[in-house]
């Protein structure tokens, strides 16, 4: 088999010695292995040293002199089946989140298509010091993964949060990536995400409080596993994820014409939106003046996208949510058997952690059979890995029926 490529890069951290323990390990696999380095990282480590550890030569130039006659930067990201940076600066940070591409490794970086694991390093300080915190959820909402920083000494001497995770667990996450990257290798997954908006005049609307993190985590989560997603997402202040066809809608029936125009060739739906169940019966086509009366809004059911989609369902695996604060396993099991779901996903947004527009989610899964599932609170980015991996064991077991 061909071996899997390894592209490191590495920043001007003292963490930097640990990378070559890092390539050690790969090449102790059977990895191919190439490094890029900063001018900042040769002060800590040589190219020497990781040249002779992987059996590459370093990149260290944007434009090599007499080394490369095509795009470098290009050449080595198409290269990569994943890309690690370890460790990664607070600068480099800052630098990725916004698209500034002033060197080689932050050039390779933006033009990679492949994952990507980052592996943060710096004094507490500057750890959680709010611009850095705001860089890395926005390169978390990209789609890139992370791992650590971890707390114990530093090099300055603080002890705090700070420290870069060993090699070890570097190693051993980016190998989970790779296996991961093919487990849904050829499905079609249609997931929904985030609220719609349904106008009562041209400036007022109805609404819900869903920033979609959840469906865009279960996007990003399904394409690292190698699906092909679309994504039909309400108004979102997330930015699109990379490599996922996204459709924007607006309404409720938009939502549904999009899932409608899309379900047949699709193998598994998501439906994570919050999806609004009643929009106004004659919304104004201009302001509606405030006159001192009181305002009485008539309002229609919207149409339930996954009721309507039940009786066409075939082999087809379908996961709803149901966001409950009273009740809630007698209303989900009515939402499981009326909508012909393989399982829904249960969450009451009164608990703690389990709200609107926050990162966590606490969530039970109730299944076909009657079986209930409690997970304990994690990250939506987690949570929809949990998903995800119940998605596949239906998809094998209905295909093992065939």
């Amino acid at each position: 088999m061909e071996k899997r490529k390894i592209l490191l890069g590495i920043t001007g951290g003292i963490a930097a010695y640990k990378s070559a323990e890092l390539v050690r390990m790969f090449v102790k696999r059977d990895f191919e292995v190439r490094v890029i380095m900063t001018k900042a990282s040769r002060e800590f480590i040589t190219p020497l040293t990781l040249e002779t550890l992987s059996g590459n030569e370093v990149s260290v130039e944007m434009f090599p002199k007499n080394k490369h006659f095509s795009t470098h930067h290009i050449d080595l990201a198409d290269w990569a089946d994943i890309f690690i940076i370890a460790p990664s600066t607070a600068n480099f940070l800052g630098k990725a989140s916004s698209g500034i591409c002033d060197d080689l490794l932050s050039t390779v970086f933006a033009a990679a298509g492949c994952p990507i694991l980052i592996a943060p390093a710096m004094n507490s300080n500057m750890w959680d010091y709010p611009a850095v915190r705001e860089n890395v959820r926005k390169l978390e909402s990209f789609g890139f993964y992370f791992i650590g920083p971890e707390t114990g000494d530093l090099a300055c001497g603080w002890i705090g949060r700070g420290r870069m995770a060993e090699p070890s667990e570097i190693y051993e996450t980016a190998l989970s990536i790779l296996s991961a990257n093919g487990e849904l290798r050829g499905i079609k997954m249609l997931i929904t995400a985030s609220r719609t908006e349904e106008p009562i005049d041209a400036v007022r609307y109805i609404s819900n409080r869903s920033s979609g993190k959840m469906g865009y985590a279960l996007a990003i989560e399904a394409l690292a596993l190698g699906a092909e997603v679309k994504l039909i997402a309400g108004p979102s202040e997330l930015p699109n994820p990379r490599g996922v066809e996204v459709i924007k809608v607006n309404t409720a029936a938009e939502m549904a014409s999009g899932v409608r125009g899309n379900f047949d060739e699709c193998d598994v739906l998501i439906m994570a939106a919050a999806v609004a169940d009643y929009t106004p019966v004659e919304p104004s086509e201009g302001k509606i003046k405030k006159l001192g009366d009181d305002l009485n809004l008539r309002l229609k059911p919207t149409e339930d996208i996954l009721s309507s989609l039940a009786l066409h369902k075939a082999d087809k695996v379908i996961i709803g949510f149901a966001l409950e604060t009273e009740n809630g396993l007698i209303n989900a099991r009515k939402k499981l058997a009326a909508k012909n779901l393989d399982f829904i996903v249960l969450n009451n947004p009164k608990e703690s952690g389990a709200g609107f527009n926050i990162d966590t989610n606490r969530v039970d899964f109730i299944y076909a059979d009657g079986k209930i599932e409690s997970l304990p609170l994690m990250s939506k980015r987690r949570l929809a890995q949990e998903i995800l991996k119940r998605v596949s064991a239906i998809l094998k077991s209905k295909a093992g029926r065939e």
